[in-house]
């Protein structure tokens, strides 16, 4: 099964996720939300990218086709890819 991970702390929730996704793997939720009970911002992420008030969720991780689109448009380098058999693909801003 496919696993996909969004590291909450460096998502900067630019939504360029929920643009690009062909099977709707990801939702932006408020900062509000529980899931993001006491995430820091990344300054490393922060000194590049301006963060927004909602972050992404990975929230069908298991519908993921592997089509990559999203690690190559995450300006916050945040997402985790790990396929079926074990192989880690992470995203990197173009």
């Amino acid at each position: 099964m496919v696993s996909v991970v969004v590291e909450a702390s460096k998502c900067t929730g630019c939504a360029h996720c929920t643009d690009v996704c062909p099977v709707t793997v990801f939702e932006l939720k408020p900062l509000s939300d529980p899931a993001f009970k006491g995430v820091k911002n990344d300054p490393a992420v922060e000194a590049k990218f301006k963060f927004r008030d909602k972050k992404s969720i990975a929230v069908r991780g298991s519908d993921c086709i592997l089509c990559e689109a999203c690690l190559f448009e995450c300006e916050g380098e945040c997402i985790t890819i790990t396929d079926d058999e074990g192989h880690t693909y992470k995203s990197v801003y173009k």
